[in-house]
């Protein structure tokens, strides 16, 4: 049998490849593949391009044809062996001809769960799994987290002074980022399923919530409102029937709400809870749940502090994009409250951090260092 080393600069091509899928074909997850022939030669690279479509096995054992068989496979997860909107792969893979597959991680999908192994290897072909799959694990960690937890894959976005601020002590709606941050928070939006916003936010910046321009995925515009007190008219109101709204409120809220359903906005009452400051706030993990159940692989929650805070607070951001401007404010609403660190050792260190120059802004980039991003043992 081949050392599994050997293949993991091939993974790192297939691992490239099905980054190209991010945005249009969730929720199902980022596949890549490419086929070396018997001769040692890359024969064809192919990715799961939309939701729906053929996976990324079948396309590239496509473009392989003949030269396929004897060959070996390199995929970043399990291939299928059920039949859902697509045949199974691990069939197409059979009839090629192929000799070896090298997979990166096994599928947690329970139609799948090792069973596409089991197949193939009761077809007589190799099968080696684990090269490069923390890798893997990371790409796909919304899907894996998705399955496992029952929950979406939560961004959090804010753009912010230097000094750490949100807004000037006497709140107003002007930009803090620059147009080329904005640019980036728009291509974000693009690939999200739901981006969220509190009820502060809407009335501040009566935003649209929309990708300009359009982007692969519609987001659902959130707003999340334990009070029910809104505005009587406002962007996401007037564009309701356009784009699938969506308002979370407390239960004894739901009768201020008519004039957003009258509007087309969908109202979910959740029971009301109080935070470490007294405060009525909708438990996190209730709109995670039912967003979950909407179908949603990716979430953005844009702010205000408030909701940004009630997420921080309930541990459940997962990735991080900040926009840091060139600007001292000296005051002003923070973006994170309750719950902080005594030292630096017990502050909350991202991980697979990156920085981005945006013109005369900083766009910090990086992920809570768990599960597939805590760090090596």
């Amino acid at each position: 049998m081949d050392m599994p080393e050997q293949y993991q600069r091939w993974m790192e091509q297939a691992l490239r490849a099905a980054a190209r899928g991010r945005g249009t074909v969730e929720p199902n997850p980022l596949v890549g593949a490419v086929i070396i022939d018997s001769q040692g030669e890359v024969v064809a690279v192919g990715w799961h391009e939309r939701f729906g479509g053929p996976h990324a096995e079948v396309i590239a054992l496509r473009q392989a044809g003949d030269r396929a068989r004897n060959g070996t496979l390199v995929v970043t997860l399990e291939p299928c062996c059920h039949y859902g909107k697509t045949p199974p792969c691990t069939e197409a893979i059979i009839s090629a001809g192929i000799r070896r597959v090298v997979a990166a991680l096994t599928d947690p999908f329970p139609h799948v769960a090792g069973q596409g192994f089991q197949r193939l290897r009761q077809a007589g072909i190799e099968v080696i799994v684990g090269v490069g799959e923390r890798a893997a694990s990371q790409l796909n960690a919304p899907y894996l987290k998705r399955l496992r937890q029952a929950q979406p894959w939560v961004h959090a976005k804010w753009a912010m002074t230097l000094d750490g601020r949100l807004a000037p002590p006497q709140a107003s709606a002007h930009w803090i980022s620059n147009e080329a941050s904005r640019r980036l928070v728009h291509q974000l939006r693009g690939r999200m399923d739901a981006i969220l916003v509190g009820a502060g936010t809407v009335w501040l910046d009566d935003p649209l919530l929309t990708a300009r321009p359009p982007g692969p995925r519609v987001a659902r515009r959130v707003v999340v409102s334990a009070r029910g007190q809104l505005p009587p008219d406002c962007q996401l109101l007037r564009t309701a029937h356009e784009v699938p709204t969506l308002l979370y409120v407390g239960s004894e809220a739901l009768p201020l709400t008519r004039t957003w359903q009258q509007a087309g906005v969908e109202v979910v009452p959740i029971a009301e809870e109080h935070n470490q400051d007294g405060l009525i706030r909708l438990p996190v993990a209730a709109i995670l749940t039912d967003l979950y159940q909407r179908g949603c692989t990716n979430i953005l929650v844009e702010g205000g502090t408030g909701l940004l805070s009630s997420f921080w607070q309930a541990d459940a951001i997962d990735e991080w994009h900040v926009f840091v401007a060139p600007v001292l404010l000296g005051g002003g609403p923070s973006p994170l409250y309750g719950r902080s660190a005594a030292t630096m050792k017990d502050a909350l260190q991202l991980a697979q951090v990156t920085v981005t120059p945006c013109d005369d802004n900083a766009y910090l980039h990086g992920f809570t260092p768990r599960g597939p991003f805590a760090p090596d043992s």
